[in-house]
């Protein structure tokens, strides 16, 4: 007899090059699935912990993060009901796991079966990944079912999508994460230059057949304001047009 029970959309948001928003984007695509009534986890895998900083939070004052869990196999620190999602802190702590995790067995797996006691209390975990292709990502990218990618609608940001695509596929390849699939690529910060245009047309056409490639989102000061006062955008101003453009994805994002 089959399972009744859902699976949960284990989702990284992950690129290699920084400034591409992706820590605004997981706690508002968060708050969005939470508005929409599933249940949201959110996991800060940066040692930089902006997530937990942008979820009102001292990395610095926290005893227990997500650190102990990879390093120490501790359970979960999980802090619950933060504007209506449920969070896995980070701080400086988790530098270590390039070190510490060095020699470690399956080390891999890790996040993976941290994650596997809680994920049946959730539709959804959103996985803020460093912007680098260290220990932390490869761990995030092993426990998850999906990637995310966001991008700036940037040539550079456009020309790491080769050697970001290549590095999913050679994960995959090798069997450290080949279950792993695309859920979608999101240009960020997007700016109606001719620029953007052009390369928004190109990461289109680049992607097809491959992932969806989601409406932009507009560079928008408000997503800044918002984090600041620790709100996603939703609280901060529920209003502002660049939420149609995160309701859209979210809405994708149900239907994997």
């Amino acid at each position: 007899m089959r399972s009744t029970q859902p699976v949960t959309n284990v989702i990284s948001l992950f690129n290699q090059a920084g400034g591409t928003g992706k820590t605004t984007l997981a706690m508002n695509l968060g708050y969005s699935l939470a508005q929409r009534g599933q249940r949201v986890l959110l996991v800060d895998m940066d040692p930089q912990s902006s997530l937990t900083v942008f979820m009102g939070l001292q990395p610095h004052e926290l005893e227990d993060t997500i650190a102990q869990s990879i390093l120490d196999r501790a359970p979960l620190p999980i802090l619950h009901d933060i504007h209506q999602m449920d969070l896995v802190p980070s701080n400086l702590t988790l530098s270590a796991a390039d070190v510490r995790l060095a020699t470690a067995i399956s080390k891999e797996t890790r996040l993976k079966k941290a994650l596997a006691p809680v994920e049946p209390n959730y539709d959804f975990v959103l996985i803020d990944c460093p912007p680098t292709l260290g220990v932390l990502s490869i761990l995030s990218l092993v426990a998850s079912t999906h990637i995310l990618i966001p991008m700036q609608t940037q040539y550079k940001s456009f020309v790491g999508l080769d050697l970001l695509l290549g590095t999913i596929n050679e994960l995959q390849q090798e069997g450290v994460a080949s279950d792993l699939k695309f859920a979608g690529v999101i240009p960020n910060l997007h700016d109606r230059t001719a620029q953007g245009k052009e390369i928004l047309q190109a990461v289109t056409e680049q992607f097809s057949g491959v992932a969806s490639v989601f409406p932009p989102i507009p560079r928008a000061v408000a997503f800044a304001d918002a984090s600041m006062q620790h709100l996603p955008l939703g609280l901060y101003d529920p209003k502002h047009p660049a939420l149609a453009v995160l309701t859209a994805v979210t809405q994708s994002l149900e239907s994997l």
